[in-house]
Protein backbone atom coordinates (compact mmCIF):
# COMPACT_ATOMS: atom_id res chain seq x y z
CA UNK A 1 0.00 0.00 0.00
CA UNK A 2 1.38 3.42 -0.97
CA UNK A 3 2.29 6.03 1.66
CA UNK A 4 -0.59 8.49 2.19
CA UNK A 5 1.82 11.47 2.00
CA UNK A 6 3.31 10.41 -1.35
CA UNK A 7 1.25 11.42 -4.36
CA UNK A 8 1.42 9.52 -7.64
CA UNK A 9 0.84 10.78 -11.16
CA UNK A 10 -2.62 10.74 -12.72
CA UNK A 11 -1.58 8.19 -15.37
CA UNK A 12 -0.23 5.77 -12.80
CA UNK A 13 -3.26 6.36 -10.57
CA UNK A 14 -5.64 5.48 -13.42
CA UNK A 15 -3.54 2.44 -14.30
CA UNK A 16 -3.54 1.18 -10.71
CA UNK A 17 -7.25 1.88 -10.31
CA UNK A 18 -8.10 -0.08 -13.45
CA UNK A 19 -5.67 -2.87 -12.54
CA UNK A 20 -6.91 -3.37 -8.97
CA UNK A 21 -10.57 -2.54 -9.36
CA UNK A 22 -11.49 -3.54 -12.92
CA UNK A 23 -14.02 -6.12 -11.73
CA UNK A 24 -16.07 -3.54 -9.88
CA UNK A 25 -16.01 -1.22 -12.89
CA UNK A 26 -16.88 -4.05 -15.29
CA UNK A 27 -19.88 -5.08 -13.18
CA UNK A 28 -21.30 -1.58 -13.71
CA UNK A 29 -20.16 -0.93 -17.30
CA UNK A 30 -21.38 -4.25 -18.78
CA UNK A 31 -25.10 -3.77 -17.92
CA UNK A 32 -24.96 -0.15 -19.12
CA UNK A 33 -23.29 -0.99 -22.46
CA UNK A 34 -25.84 -3.73 -23.19
CA UNK A 35 -28.81 -1.60 -22.08
CA UNK A 36 -29.98 -0.87 -25.69
CA UNK A 37 -31.10 -4.53 -25.94
CA UNK A 38 -33.44 -4.07 -22.98
CA UNK A 39 -34.76 -0.73 -24.22
CA UNK A 40 -35.36 -2.12 -27.69
CA UNK A 41 -37.21 -5.10 -26.25
CA UNK A 42 -39.59 -2.94 -24.24
CA UNK A 43 -40.12 -0.46 -27.09
CA UNK A 44 -41.30 -3.15 -29.52
CA UNK A 45 -42.81 -5.28 -26.72
CA UNK A 46 -40.89 -8.42 -27.64
CA UNK A 47 -39.73 -10.53 -24.68
CA UNK A 48 -37.04 -12.21 -26.80
CA UNK A 49 -34.92 -9.04 -26.77
CA UNK A 50 -35.49 -8.56 -23.05
CA UNK A 51 -34.27 -12.10 -22.42
CA UNK A 52 -31.33 -11.53 -24.75
CA UNK A 53 -30.28 -8.63 -22.51
CA UNK A 54 -30.09 -11.05 -19.57
CA UNK A 55 -28.30 -13.76 -21.60
CA UNK A 56 -25.67 -11.36 -22.98
CA UNK A 57 -24.98 -9.95 -19.52
CA UNK A 58 -24.64 -13.41 -18.00
CA UNK A 59 -22.37 -14.50 -20.85
CA UNK A 60 -20.09 -11.46 -20.38
CA UNK A 61 -20.02 -11.92 -16.61
CA UNK A 62 -19.20 -15.62 -17.05
CA UNK A 63 -16.41 -14.91 -19.54
CA UNK A 64 -14.81 -12.01 -17.62
CA UNK A 65 -15.58 -13.44 -14.15
CA UNK A 66 -16.13 -9.86 -12.98
CA UNK A 67 -18.24 -11.43 -10.23
CA UNK A 68 -18.13 -15.11 -9.16
CA UNK A 69 -19.53 -17.60 -11.69
CA UNK A 70 -21.97 -19.01 -9.15
CA UNK A 71 -23.40 -15.58 -8.33
CA UNK A 72 -23.94 -14.87 -12.02
CA UNK A 73 -25.84 -18.17 -12.24
CA UNK A 74 -28.39 -16.76 -9.75
CA UNK A 75 -29.36 -13.86 -12.04
CA UNK A 76 -32.40 -15.75 -13.44
CA UNK A 77 -33.89 -15.99 -9.93
CA UNK A 78 -34.15 -12.20 -9.83
CA UNK A 79 -34.53 -11.09 -13.43
CA UNK A 80 -36.69 -13.70 -15.17
CA UNK A 81 -39.66 -12.93 -12.87
CA UNK A 82 -38.86 -9.19 -12.88
CA UNK A 83 -38.90 -9.14 -16.70
CA UNK A 84 -42.20 -11.05 -16.74
CA UNK A 85 -40.75 -14.11 -18.50
CA UNK A 86 -41.18 -16.85 -15.86
CA UNK A 87 -42.74 -16.98 -12.37
CA UNK A 88 -40.44 -17.38 -9.34
CA UNK A 89 -41.73 -20.87 -8.47
CA UNK A 90 -40.86 -22.14 -11.94
CA UNK A 91 -37.41 -20.52 -11.95
CA UNK A 92 -36.42 -21.78 -8.50
CA UNK A 93 -37.50 -25.35 -9.28
CA UNK A 94 -34.66 -25.62 -11.82
CA UNK A 95 -32.05 -25.15 -9.10
CA UNK A 96 -32.86 -28.49 -7.49
CA UNK A 97 -34.13 -30.57 -10.39
CA UNK A 98 -33.54 -34.31 -10.81
CA UNK A 99 -30.40 -33.59 -12.84
CA UNK A 100 -28.97 -31.32 -10.14
CA UNK A 101 -29.76 -33.93 -7.47
CA UNK A 102 -27.99 -36.59 -9.54
CA UNK A 103 -24.97 -34.30 -9.92
CA UNK A 104 -24.82 -33.58 -6.18
CA UNK A 105 -25.12 -37.28 -5.37
CA UNK A 106 -22.30 -38.05 -7.80
CA UNK A 107 -20.10 -35.48 -6.07
CA UNK A 108 -20.78 -37.07 -2.68
CA UNK A 109 -19.99 -40.56 -4.00
CA UNK A 110 -16.72 -39.21 -5.40
CA UNK A 111 -15.88 -37.65 -2.03
CA UNK A 112 -16.52 -41.01 -0.36
CA UNK A 113 -13.97 -42.63 -2.70
CA UNK A 114 -11.42 -39.98 -1.71
CA UNK A 115 -12.41 -40.16 1.98
CA UNK A 116 -11.76 -43.92 2.05
CA UNK A 117 -8.52 -43.55 0.01
CA UNK A 118 -9.81 -46.12 -2.47
CA UNK A 119 -8.76 -43.94 -5.42
CA UNK A 120 -5.04 -44.21 -4.63
CA UNK A 121 -5.22 -47.99 -4.35
CA UNK A 122 -6.89 -48.18 -7.78
CA UNK A 123 -4.31 -45.85 -9.33
CA UNK A 124 -1.22 -47.59 -7.91
CA UNK A 125 -2.51 -51.08 -8.73
CA UNK A 126 -3.22 -50.12 -12.34
CA UNK A 127 0.24 -48.56 -12.78
CA UNK A 128 1.90 -51.75 -11.52
CA UNK A 129 -0.15 -53.83 -13.96
CA UNK A 130 0.63 -51.61 -16.98
CA UNK A 131 4.37 -51.27 -16.31
CA UNK A 132 6.87 -48.67 -15.11
CA UNK A 133 8.98 -47.67 -18.11
CA UNK A 134 8.42 -43.97 -18.97
CA UNK A 135 6.17 -44.74 -21.95
CA UNK A 136 4.16 -47.43 -20.15
CA UNK A 137 3.99 -45.31 -17.04
CA UNK A 138 2.69 -42.40 -19.09
CA UNK A 139 0.10 -44.66 -20.68
CA UNK A 140 -0.91 -46.15 -17.32
CA UNK A 141 -1.32 -42.76 -15.62
CA UNK A 142 -3.41 -41.47 -18.53
CA UNK A 143 -5.65 -44.54 -18.59
CA UNK A 144 -6.24 -44.69 -14.85
CA UNK A 145 -7.00 -40.95 -14.76
CA UNK A 146 -9.43 -41.36 -17.64
CA UNK A 147 -11.18 -44.27 -15.90
CA UNK A 148 -11.45 -42.48 -12.55
CA UNK A 149 -12.72 -39.34 -14.27
CA UNK A 150 -15.65 -41.35 -15.66
CA UNK A 151 -17.05 -41.54 -12.13
CA UNK A 152 -15.74 -38.54 -10.20
CA UNK A 153 -15.30 -34.89 -11.15
CA UNK A 154 -12.47 -33.91 -13.49
CA UNK A 155 -11.04 -31.59 -10.83
CA UNK A 156 -10.92 -34.34 -8.20
CA UNK A 157 -9.33 -36.83 -10.62
CA UNK A 158 -6.59 -34.36 -11.61
CA UNK A 159 -5.93 -33.22 -8.04
CA UNK A 160 -5.67 -36.87 -6.94
CA UNK A 161 -3.18 -37.83 -9.66
CA UNK A 162 -0.85 -34.80 -9.36
CA UNK A 163 0.91 -36.00 -6.15
CA UNK A 164 1.31 -39.52 -7.63
CA UNK A 165 2.90 -38.07 -10.79
CA UNK A 166 5.16 -35.82 -8.73
CA UNK A 167 6.39 -38.74 -6.57
CA UNK A 168 7.18 -40.83 -9.65
CA UNK A 169 9.02 -37.96 -11.39
CA UNK A 170 11.02 -37.11 -8.26
CA UNK A 171 12.23 -40.71 -8.07
CA UNK A 172 13.25 -40.56 -11.75
CA UNK A 173 15.23 -37.40 -11.00
CA UNK A 174 16.82 -38.88 -7.86
CA UNK A 175 18.09 -41.85 -9.88
CA UNK A 176 19.44 -39.53 -12.62
CA UNK A 177 17.22 -41.25 -15.19
CA UNK A 178 15.98 -37.96 -16.67
CA UNK A 179 15.71 -34.35 -15.51
CA UNK A 180 12.29 -33.26 -14.34
CA UNK A 181 13.10 -29.53 -14.45
CA UNK A 182 14.56 -27.35 -17.17
CA UNK A 183 17.94 -25.79 -16.58
CA UNK A 184 18.38 -22.06 -16.09
CA UNK A 185 19.86 -21.84 -19.59
CA UNK A 186 16.84 -23.55 -21.18
CA UNK A 187 14.17 -21.64 -19.24
CA UNK A 188 15.39 -18.69 -17.11
CA UNK A 189 13.28 -18.04 -14.01
CA UNK A 190 13.21 -15.18 -11.53
CA UNK A 191 15.05 -15.66 -8.26
CA UNK A 192 12.73 -17.33 -5.75
CA UNK A 193 10.39 -18.72 -8.44
CA UNK A 194 10.09 -22.50 -8.80
CA UNK A 195 11.98 -24.16 -11.71
CA UNK A 196 10.03 -24.94 -14.84
CA UNK A 197 9.05 -28.56 -15.61
CA UNK A 198 11.03 -30.34 -18.31
CA UNK A 199 9.45 -31.49 -21.57
CA UNK A 200 8.98 -35.05 -20.26
CA UNK A 201 7.47 -33.79 -17.00
CA UNK A 202 5.03 -31.65 -18.97
CA UNK A 203 3.95 -34.74 -20.93
CA UNK A 204 2.95 -36.48 -17.68
CA UNK A 205 1.04 -33.48 -16.31
CA UNK A 206 -0.64 -32.69 -19.62
CA UNK A 207 -1.58 -36.35 -19.90
CA UNK A 208 -3.52 -36.48 -16.62
CA UNK A 209 -5.22 -33.12 -17.23
CA UNK A 210 -6.33 -34.06 -20.74
CA UNK A 211 -7.33 -37.57 -19.62
CA UNK A 212 -9.56 -36.04 -16.93
CA UNK A 213 -11.36 -33.88 -19.48
CA UNK A 214 -11.72 -36.74 -21.97
CA UNK A 215 -12.81 -39.30 -19.37
CA UNK A 216 -15.42 -36.90 -18.02
CA UNK A 217 -17.22 -37.11 -21.38
CA UNK A 218 -17.93 -40.81 -20.92
CA UNK A 219 -20.73 -40.83 -18.34
CA UNK A 220 -23.55 -38.59 -17.25
CA UNK A 221 -21.92 -37.98 -13.86
CA UNK A 222 -18.41 -37.57 -15.30
CA UNK A 223 -18.66 -33.80 -15.55
CA UNK A 224 -21.18 -31.05 -14.92
CA UNK A 225 -21.33 -30.27 -18.64
CA UNK A 226 -22.92 -33.65 -19.42
CA UNK A 227 -25.63 -33.18 -16.80
CA UNK A 228 -26.15 -29.62 -17.99
CA UNK A 229 -26.77 -30.93 -21.49
CA UNK A 230 -29.16 -33.61 -20.25
CA UNK A 231 -31.14 -31.03 -18.28
CA UNK A 232 -31.28 -28.61 -21.22
CA UNK A 233 -32.33 -31.31 -23.70
CA UNK A 234 -34.95 -32.87 -21.42
CA UNK A 235 -36.40 -29.45 -20.61
CA UNK A 236 -36.60 -28.31 -24.24
CA UNK A 237 -37.74 -31.65 -25.70
CA UNK A 238 -39.75 -33.47 -23.01
CA UNK A 239 -41.52 -35.58 -25.67
CA UNK A 240 -38.33 -36.78 -27.31
CA UNK A 241 -38.29 -40.52 -28.04
CA UNK A 242 -34.47 -40.52 -27.90
CA UNK A 243 -33.57 -40.43 -24.20
CA UNK A 244 -30.27 -39.49 -22.57
CA UNK A 245 -30.22 -42.36 -20.08
CA UNK A 246 -27.04 -43.50 -18.33
CA UNK A 247 -26.26 -46.62 -20.45
CA UNK A 248 -27.21 -44.96 -23.75
CA UNK A 249 -25.01 -41.96 -22.92
CA UNK A 250 -22.05 -44.26 -22.29
CA UNK A 251 -22.68 -46.23 -25.48
CA UNK A 252 -22.69 -42.95 -27.42
CA UNK A 253 -19.65 -41.27 -25.86
CA UNK A 254 -17.17 -43.95 -24.80
CA UNK A 255 -16.19 -45.75 -28.06
CA UNK A 256 -14.84 -42.78 -30.04
CA UNK A 257 -14.92 -39.68 -27.83
CA UNK A 258 -13.19 -41.46 -24.94
CA UNK A 259 -11.35 -44.59 -26.12
CA UNK A 260 -10.17 -43.44 -29.56
CA UNK A 261 -9.48 -39.85 -28.46
CA UNK A 262 -7.52 -40.88 -25.35
CA UNK A 263 -5.27 -43.15 -27.42
CA UNK A 264 -4.70 -40.42 -30.03
CA UNK A 265 -3.96 -37.89 -27.27
CA UNK A 266 -1.45 -40.27 -25.68
CA UNK A 267 0.30 -40.77 -29.02
CA UNK A 268 0.31 -37.00 -29.64
CA UNK A 269 2.07 -36.29 -26.33
CA UNK A 270 4.49 -39.15 -26.98
CA UNK A 271 5.43 -37.63 -30.33
CA UNK A 272 5.64 -33.99 -29.24
CA UNK A 273 7.05 -34.38 -25.72
CA UNK A 274 8.65 -37.85 -25.34
CA UNK A 275 10.53 -38.34 -28.59
CA UNK A 276 8.43 -41.12 -30.14
CA UNK A 277 9.90 -41.97 -33.61
CA UNK A 278 12.88 -39.74 -32.68
CA UNK A 279 15.17 -42.12 -30.75
CA UNK A 280 18.32 -40.01 -31.31
CA UNK A 281 16.81 -36.81 -29.94
CA UNK A 282 17.70 -35.64 -26.43
CA UNK A 283 14.21 -36.46 -25.12
CA UNK A 284 14.20 -39.83 -26.89
CA UNK A 285 17.50 -40.80 -25.28
CA UNK A 286 16.26 -39.79 -21.83
CA UNK A 287 13.13 -41.90 -22.26
CA UNK A 288 15.27 -44.85 -23.40
CA UNK A 289 17.43 -44.43 -20.30
CA UNK A 290 14.26 -44.35 -18.21
CA UNK A 291 13.13 -47.68 -19.66
CA UNK A 292 16.37 -49.21 -18.40
CA UNK A 293 15.66 -47.90 -14.88
CA UNK A 294 12.02 -48.93 -14.66
CA UNK A 295 12.73 -51.31 -11.77
CA UNK A 296 13.48 -48.31 -9.55
CA UNK A 297 10.09 -46.76 -10.27
CA UNK A 298 8.36 -50.10 -9.80
CA UNK A 299 9.95 -50.42 -6.37
CA UNK A 300 8.70 -46.92 -5.47
CA UNK A 301 5.13 -47.70 -6.57
CA UNK A 302 5.18 -50.97 -4.64
CA UNK A 303 6.40 -49.14 -1.55
CA UNK A 304 3.63 -46.56 -1.81
CA UNK A 305 1.06 -49.31 -2.23
CA UNK A 306 2.52 -51.21 0.74
CA UNK A 307 2.09 -48.09 2.88
CA UNK A 308 -1.66 -48.26 2.20
CA UNK A 309 -1.81 -51.64 3.92
CA UNK A 310 -4.46 -54.30 3.22
CA UNK A 311 -7.82 -53.22 1.82
CA UNK A 312 -9.92 -51.94 4.73
CA UNK A 313 -13.58 -52.60 5.44
CA UNK A 314 -14.15 -48.91 4.71
CA UNK A 315 -12.72 -49.18 1.19
CA UNK A 316 -14.59 -52.42 0.46
CA UNK A 317 -17.94 -50.90 1.43
CA UNK A 318 -17.38 -47.73 -0.59
CA UNK A 319 -16.36 -49.83 -3.58
CA UNK A 320 -19.47 -52.02 -3.28
CA UNK A 321 -21.79 -49.01 -2.95
CA UNK A 322 -20.12 -47.41 -5.96
CA UNK A 323 -20.80 -50.58 -7.99
CA UNK A 324 -24.36 -50.64 -6.65
CA UNK A 325 -24.90 -47.07 -7.88
CA UNK A 326 -23.70 -47.99 -11.37
CA UNK A 327 -25.89 -51.10 -11.37
CA UNK A 328 -28.97 -49.13 -10.31
CA UNK A 329 -28.34 -46.46 -12.94
CA UNK A 330 -27.88 -49.06 -15.68
CA UNK A 331 -30.91 -51.13 -14.76
CA UNK A 332 -33.35 -48.31 -13.95
CA UNK A 333 -34.93 -48.19 -17.40
CA UNK A 334 -32.42 -49.78 -19.76
CA UNK A 335 -34.92 -50.31 -22.57
CA UNK A 336 -33.59 -53.71 -23.76
CA UNK A 337 -35.02 -55.53 -20.70
CA UNK A 338 -37.35 -54.72 -17.83
CA UNK A 339 -35.57 -52.57 -15.25
CA UNK A 340 -36.22 -52.19 -11.54
CA UNK A 341 -37.91 -48.82 -12.10
CA UNK A 342 -40.49 -50.58 -14.27
CA UNK A 343 -41.55 -52.70 -11.29
CA UNK A 344 -41.95 -49.56 -9.15
CA UNK A 345 -44.03 -47.72 -11.71
CA UNK A 346 -46.35 -45.96 -9.26
CA UNK A 347 -44.43 -42.74 -9.97
CA UNK A 348 -41.77 -41.76 -12.47
CA UNK A 349 -38.26 -42.42 -11.13
CA UNK A 350 -35.44 -40.30 -12.49
CA UNK A 351 -31.65 -40.66 -12.19
CA UNK A 352 -31.40 -38.83 -8.87
CA UNK A 353 -33.05 -41.39 -6.53
CA UNK A 354 -30.67 -44.34 -7.20
CA UNK A 355 -27.61 -42.09 -6.74
CA UNK A 356 -28.91 -40.62 -3.48
CA UNK A 357 -29.98 -44.05 -2.19
CA UNK A 358 -26.32 -45.12 -2.28
CA UNK A 359 -25.28 -41.76 -0.82
CA UNK A 360 -27.59 -42.21 2.17
CA UNK A 361 -26.14 -45.67 2.80
CA UNK A 362 -22.67 -44.10 2.95
CA UNK A 363 -23.78 -41.95 5.89
CA UNK A 364 -25.55 -44.91 7.56
CA UNK A 365 -22.94 -47.70 7.35
CA UNK A 366 -19.93 -47.69 9.73
CA UNK A 367 -16.32 -47.92 8.55
CA UNK A 368 -15.89 -51.18 10.53
CA UNK A 369 -18.00 -53.69 12.44
CA UNK A 370 -16.08 -54.19 15.68
CA UNK A 371 -19.30 -53.52 17.65
CA UNK A 372 -20.31 -57.12 16.86
CA UNK A 373 -17.91 -58.09 19.63
CA UNK A 374 -20.63 -57.04 22.06
CA UNK A 375 -22.94 -59.66 20.52
CA UNK A 376 -20.28 -62.36 20.72
CA UNK A 377 -19.13 -61.33 24.19
CA UNK A 378 -15.48 -61.26 23.09
CA UNK A 379 -13.15 -58.60 24.49
CA UNK A 380 -11.64 -56.13 23.94
CA UNK A 381 -14.78 -54.09 23.35
CA UNK A 382 -14.58 -50.80 21.40
CA UNK A 383 -14.99 -47.85 23.72
CA UNK A 384 -16.02 -45.16 21.23
CA UNK A 385 -18.56 -44.46 18.51
CA UNK A 386 -17.62 -45.52 15.00
CA UNK A 387 -17.32 -43.18 12.03
CA UNK A 388 -19.62 -43.57 9.05
CA UNK A 389 -18.28 -44.35 5.57
CA UNK A 390 -18.71 -40.66 4.75
CA UNK A 391 -18.50 -37.68 7.09
CA UNK A 392 -20.91 -34.77 6.68
CA UNK A 393 -18.26 -32.32 7.89
CA UNK A 394 -15.93 -33.62 5.17
CA UNK A 395 -18.68 -33.21 2.57
CA UNK A 396 -19.53 -29.73 3.79
CA UNK A 397 -15.89 -28.70 3.49
CA UNK A 398 -15.08 -30.15 0.07
CA UNK A 399 -18.36 -30.20 -1.90
CA UNK A 400 -18.49 -27.37 -4.48
CA UNK A 401 -22.15 -26.53 -3.88
CA UNK A 402 -21.80 -23.53 -6.19
CA UNK A 403 -21.77 -25.90 -9.16
CA UNK A 404 -25.40 -26.75 -8.37
CA UNK A 405 -26.23 -23.04 -8.82
CA UNK A 406 -24.31 -23.06 -12.10
CA UNK A 407 -26.32 -26.02 -13.39
CA UNK A 408 -29.66 -24.67 -12.15
CA UNK A 409 -28.96 -21.20 -13.52
CA UNK A 410 -28.29 -22.66 -16.95
CA UNK A 411 -31.52 -24.67 -16.91
CA UNK A 412 -33.54 -21.61 -15.83
CA UNK A 413 -31.86 -19.44 -18.47
CA UNK A 414 -32.56 -22.02 -21.18
CA UNK A 415 -36.24 -22.22 -20.21
CA UNK A 416 -36.45 -18.41 -20.17
CA UNK A 417 -34.87 -18.31 -23.62
CA UNK A 418 -37.44 -20.80 -24.91
CA UNK A 419 -40.51 -19.16 -23.33
CA UNK A 420 -39.50 -15.66 -24.41
CA UNK A 421 -38.78 -16.82 -27.98
CA UNK A 422 -35.15 -15.69 -27.87
CA UNK A 423 -33.65 -19.12 -28.59
CA UNK A 424 -36.07 -19.61 -31.49
CA UNK A 425 -35.18 -16.17 -32.89
CA UNK A 426 -31.45 -16.95 -32.78
CA UNK A 427 -31.98 -20.46 -34.13
CA UNK A 428 -33.99 -19.19 -37.08
CA UNK A 429 -31.29 -16.61 -37.80
CA UNK A 430 -29.01 -19.60 -38.49
CA UNK A 431 -31.53 -21.20 -40.86
CA UNK A 432 -29.13 -20.49 -43.76
CA UNK A 433 -27.46 -23.74 -42.63
CA UNK A 434 -30.38 -25.61 -44.23
CA UNK A 435 -28.68 -25.09 -47.60
CA UNK A 436 -25.39 -26.51 -46.29
CA UNK A 437 -24.32 -30.14 -46.31
CA UNK A 438 -25.34 -32.03 -43.16
CA UNK A 439 -21.70 -32.81 -42.26
CA UNK A 440 -20.73 -29.14 -42.60
CA UNK A 441 -23.51 -28.09 -40.21
CA UNK A 442 -22.36 -30.56 -37.54
CA UNK A 443 -18.76 -29.43 -38.11
CA UNK A 444 -19.74 -25.79 -37.63
CA UNK A 445 -21.48 -26.50 -34.32
CA UNK A 446 -18.52 -28.54 -33.02
CA UNK A 447 -15.99 -25.88 -34.04
CA UNK A 448 -17.99 -23.11 -32.37
CA UNK A 449 -18.16 -25.16 -29.15
CA UNK A 450 -14.45 -26.03 -29.19
CA UNK A 451 -13.50 -22.41 -29.79
CA UNK A 452 -15.79 -20.86 -27.18
CA UNK A 453 -15.00 -23.36 -24.43
CA UNK A 454 -11.30 -22.50 -24.66
CA UNK A 455 -11.99 -19.08 -23.12
CA UNK A 456 -14.71 -19.67 -20.53
CA UNK A 457 -16.28 -22.18 -18.16
CA UNK A 458 -17.42 -25.38 -19.89
CA UNK A 459 -20.80 -25.42 -18.14
CA UNK A 460 -21.39 -21.73 -18.90
CA UNK A 461 -20.64 -22.20 -22.61
CA UNK A 462 -22.90 -25.27 -22.71
CA UNK A 463 -25.73 -23.24 -21.15
CA UNK A 464 -25.34 -20.56 -23.82
CA UNK A 465 -24.81 -22.65 -26.97
CA UNK A 466 -27.04 -25.72 -26.57
CA UNK A 467 -30.37 -23.81 -26.52
CA UNK A 468 -29.29 -21.97 -29.70
CA UNK A 469 -28.26 -25.18 -31.46
CA UNK A 470 -31.55 -26.80 -30.38
CA UNK A 471 -33.58 -24.10 -32.09
CA UNK A 472 -31.25 -24.12 -35.06
CA UNK A 473 -31.94 -27.86 -35.50
CA UNK A 474 -35.68 -27.18 -35.54
CA UNK A 475 -35.25 -24.35 -38.02
CA UNK A 476 -33.29 -26.45 -40.53
CA UNK A 477 -35.39 -29.61 -39.90
CA UNK A 478 -32.62 -31.77 -38.39
CA UNK A 479 -32.96 -34.02 -35.35
CA UNK A 480 -31.82 -31.94 -32.33
CA UNK A 481 -29.50 -34.66 -30.97
CA UNK A 482 -27.35 -34.63 -34.12
CA UNK A 483 -26.32 -31.02 -33.51
CA UNK A 484 -26.48 -30.77 -29.73
CA UNK A 485 -24.91 -34.01 -28.45
CA UNK A 486 -21.45 -33.70 -30.13
CA UNK A 487 -21.48 -29.96 -29.40
CA UNK A 488 -22.13 -30.62 -25.69
CA UNK A 489 -19.24 -33.09 -25.54
CA UNK A 490 -17.04 -30.52 -27.31
CA UNK A 491 -17.69 -28.09 -24.44
CA UNK A 492 -15.67 -30.40 -22.14
CA UNK A 493 -12.69 -30.82 -24.49
CA UNK A 494 -10.67 -27.70 -23.71
CA UNK A 495 -6.90 -28.21 -23.86
CA UNK A 496 -5.31 -24.83 -24.58
CA UNK A 497 -5.55 -22.48 -21.58
CA UNK A 498 -5.60 -22.73 -17.76
CA UNK A 499 -8.94 -20.87 -17.72
CA UNK A 500 -10.49 -23.36 -20.14
CA UNK A 501 -11.27 -26.06 -17.59
CA UNK A 502 -10.38 -26.91 -13.95
CA UNK A 503 -7.89 -29.74 -14.78
CA UNK A 504 -5.81 -27.31 -16.85
CA UNK A 505 -5.90 -24.76 -14.03
CA UNK A 506 -4.88 -27.39 -11.45
CA UNK A 507 -1.74 -28.57 -13.29
CA UNK A 508 -0.86 -24.97 -14.16
CA UNK A 509 -0.96 -23.96 -10.50
CA UNK A 510 0.63 -27.17 -9.25
CA UNK A 511 3.65 -27.06 -11.56
CA UNK A 512 3.95 -23.39 -12.60
CA UNK A 513 3.44 -24.28 -16.27
CA UNK A 514 3.54 -21.34 -18.65
CA UNK A 515 0.45 -20.77 -20.76
CA UNK A 516 2.40 -20.85 -24.02
CA UNK A 517 3.39 -24.49 -23.46
CA UNK A 518 -0.18 -25.51 -22.72
CA UNK A 519 -1.47 -23.64 -25.77
CA UNK A 520 0.97 -25.50 -28.03
CA UNK A 521 0.44 -28.90 -26.40
CA UNK A 522 -3.33 -28.63 -26.91
CA UNK A 523 -3.18 -28.25 -30.70
CA UNK A 524 -3.07 -31.94 -31.64
CA UNK A 525 -5.58 -33.10 -28.97
CA UNK A 526 -8.02 -30.43 -30.18
CA UNK A 527 -7.47 -31.53 -33.78
CA UNK A 528 -8.23 -35.16 -32.89
CA UNK A 529 -11.21 -34.07 -30.77
CA UNK A 530 -12.80 -32.40 -33.76
CA UNK A 531 -12.57 -35.49 -35.96
CA UNK A 532 -13.68 -37.91 -33.23
CA UNK A 533 -16.69 -35.71 -32.49
CA UNK A 534 -17.47 -35.29 -36.18
CA UNK A 535 -17.44 -39.05 -36.73
CA UNK A 536 -19.54 -39.57 -33.61
CA UNK A 537 -22.02 -36.88 -34.63
CA UNK A 538 -22.47 -37.98 -38.23
CA UNK A 539 -22.05 -41.78 -38.16
CA UNK A 540 -22.22 -43.12 -34.62
CA UNK A 541 -25.34 -41.07 -33.79
CA UNK A 542 -27.36 -42.95 -36.39
CA UNK A 543 -26.31 -46.30 -34.93
CA UNK A 544 -27.08 -45.42 -31.31
CA UNK A 545 -30.18 -43.35 -32.17
CA UNK A 546 -31.68 -44.76 -35.40
CA UNK A 547 -34.55 -42.26 -35.13
CA UNK A 548 -32.18 -39.37 -35.86
CA UNK A 549 -32.00 -40.24 -39.57
CA UNK A 550 -35.15 -38.19 -40.16
CA UNK A 551 -36.70 -35.10 -38.58
CA UNK A 552 -39.00 -36.48 -35.84
CA UNK A 553 -42.74 -35.81 -35.67
CA UNK A 554 -42.57 -34.81 -31.99
CA UNK A 555 -40.27 -31.92 -32.94
CA UNK A 556 -42.76 -30.37 -35.37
Amino acid sequence: MADADNKIGSGRAIKNCCGFHWRGKASIIIPIVTLPLLVHGYMIDVKAWVCMYLVVNMALFWITEAIPLYLTALFPVVFLPAFGILPSEKVCSFYFSDTVVMFLGGLLIALAIEYSNLHQRIALTTILIVGCSPRRLHFGLIMVTCFISLWISNSAATAMMCPIVKAVLNEMDAQNIFAIYKSQEEEPVEEGDPPHPSTISMAFYFGIAYASSIGGCGTLIGTGTNLTYKGLYDTRFPNSEEKLDFPIFMAYAIPFVVVVLIILTFLSLQITHMGLFRPNSKVGQEVKRGAEGQNVVKALIKERKKELGPMSCHEIQVGLLFLLMIFLLFTRKPGFFTGWADFLNAQKIGSGPPVFFCTMLLFALPTQYTFFKYCCGKAPFPGQTLDACLSWLYCHKYTPFGLCFLLGGGFALAEGSRVSGMAKMLGESLSFAAKMNYVLVVSMCILISLFCTAFASNVAICNILIPIFSEMALAIKVHPITLTFPSALACSLAFHLPVSTPPNAIISGYTGLKTKYMALAGILPTFWSFFCLLFTGTVWTMLIYPGTKEFPEWAE
